[in-house]
């Protein structure tokens, strides 16, 4: 099970999982408190109970990089074009936006 930290505006806002089932997204309580928090994307409202779907979420997946930028990420970090996780847990750590996505994986 890979898993990563979803961070807006530089603050830990929830935690991107893949499953055996799919992929659950899950906000933390503490980013859920707080009043001034907003949702890492229009199709992730705040809420306590995990997002779940059995393909990337496609806010996620709009993360990764298209085009030479993903030829270049397969190529230097030996990924799969489709292991869209593997590519968000590598690519979407400085990302142009507010989202920004570093692995949570205990054996790294």
């Amino acid at each position: 099970m890979r898993k990563g930290k979803v961070f807006y505006k530089k603050k830990l806002a929830g935690i991107i999982i893949e499953t055996e089932e799919g992929y659950e997204f899950t906000y933390t309580s503490k980013y859920l408190e707080d009043k001034d928090s907003r949702p890492v994307s229009l199709t992730l409202p705040l809420r306590k109970e995990p997002h779940k779907q059995k393909t990337m979420f496609a806010f996620f997946d709009g993360l990764i990089p298209e085009g030479w930028m993903l030829n270049l990420a397969v190529k230097n970090w030996k990924l799969k074009i489709n292991d869209r996780m593997g590519l968000l847990l590598t690519c979407c750590s400085d990302t142009v936006g507010a989202v920004s996505i570093i692995s949570d994986n205990e054996d790294e």
